[in-house]
């Protein structure tokens, strides 16, 4: 019997990337939370944004690999906002200097 579906070594590892991706994208949630209690209101740390592109970049990846369509969906949008959020926070720290 597979476990979760994985048959074969590379079923194994892709479901160790997927798992992982979404362990990571999980994790924004716990850093959001943490910076949130610590400054008293609810606040978007940018370690928040990281996560969430590290994570959905990952989790999109896997969706490919698998050619599970609700998943691409499901990221990709995702993905492009917290790549422009990081932009923009970049880019407004330059301007700061």
């Amino acid at each position: 019997m597979s476990l979760f579906g994985a048959e074969t070594a590379a079923d194994t590892a892709w479901l160790v990337i997927g798992l992982f991706g979404q362990l990571m994208f999980t994790a924004r949630f716990v850093v959001q939370w943490i910076a949130s209690e610590r400054a008293g209101a609810s606040v978007m740390p940018v370690a928040f944004w990281y996560f969430s592109l590290i994570g959905g970049t990952i989790v999109l990846f896997y969706g490919i690999h698998k050619l599970e369509p609700v998943i691409i969906l499901g990221q990709l949008p995702g993905v492009v906002i917290y790549s422009r959020n990081l932009w923009l926070i970049h880019k407004g720290r330059k301007a700061d200097v």
